[in-house]
């Protein structure tokens, strides 16, 4: 029968050796996590140390002379070559650039500005067209390059390009010719002569509200041969061909009115690489 609380109590202590066992001590070792607190103390040192060493400066660097500051102005892989080169010339002929370097950039860059006079709207008059022979070509092939320029821009040519025989538009209309360079490629260069590639994109049409040929852009390339007589690289021959021509962006194209104010308020530039 069970003892009731108000019965004495009694204890009982038995040897040492006698005692019954406890639970198992909650001190006893477990591998798994201590090999768990050891990798976290490694990874703790290791943090530690990374953020200490950074923003040292990397003895590797300074022994090789800066290369990586080097590095950095190295233009990406595929970007094609940098912009470079001369000064812009400053003196001028009947408003085309002249005295170029005698140099293989000098010649570039001669021959972007020529392409811009050869290709612009003056070209469809004869009087200026006759100018800018004058100005850019070499005195010994001024006459063929006139006559082959004159064929060229006959008042059937003009009038494919909406215009009369002095590049005159329809009253109330602008004529668009207009050559940029977007970049040159030197084929064959000398002391002597030389050879350049331009690549370039080209603005043509007649703007208004009326017109059946609206403004349009072309991309082509052209070859011109120079030489060098007295100071300057003069013109001796040229060639024209189709593109490499981009893929038309998805862009929504510009009103007439928009097109003839961009022309009438936006100058080109003289260039040099």
């Amino acid at each position: 029968m069970p003892l009731s609380d108000d019965q004495p109590h009694t204890r009982t202590r038995l040897p040492v050796g006698e005692q019954p066992s406890s639970q198992p001590s909650q001190r006893q070792a477990h591998p798994v996590r201590t090999a768990l607190t050891v990798l976290l103390v490694v990874a703790l040192l290791v943090l530690a140390i990374s953020i200490a060493n950074r923003g040292r400066p990397n003895p590797g660097s300074a022994k090789a002379g800066g290369s990586a500051d080097r590095a950095a102005t190295t233009p990406a892989s595929g970007a094609g070559p940098a912009p470079s080169g001369d000064q812009p010339v400053t003196t001028t002929v009947n408003g085309i650039a002249s005295g170029f370097p005698h140099t293989d950039q000098g010649a570039q860059s001669a021959a972007s500005n020529y392409a811009v006079a050869i290709g612009s709207a003056d070209m469809f008059r004869t009087d200026t067209r006759h100018t800018i022979i004058t100005t850019i070509a070499d005195p010994a092939a001024a006459p063929t390059l006139q006559s082959r320029l004159d064929q060229g821009f006959s008042p059937e040519t003009a009038a494919r390009f909406g215009v009369d025989a002095q590049g005159r538009a329809p009253k109330g209309m602008t004529f668009v010719s207009r050559t940029v360079p977007v970049g040159t490629k030197s084929s064959g260069y000398t002391a002597e002569s030389a050879k350049v590639e331009v690549w370039c994109t080209g603005l043509f049409g007649i703007a208004g509200e009326r017109s059946i040929r609206p403004v349009s852009e072309e991309w082509f390339t052209l070859t011109l041969s120079l030489r060098w007589v007295g100071d300057d690289w003069k013109l001796t021959d040229y060639s024209r061909v189709s593109g490499p021509a981009p893929v038309p962006p998805d862009q929504q194209a510009a009103t007439a009115e928009e097109i003839t104010g961009a022309v009438e308020q936006f100058g080109g530039f003289r260039y040099a690489r």
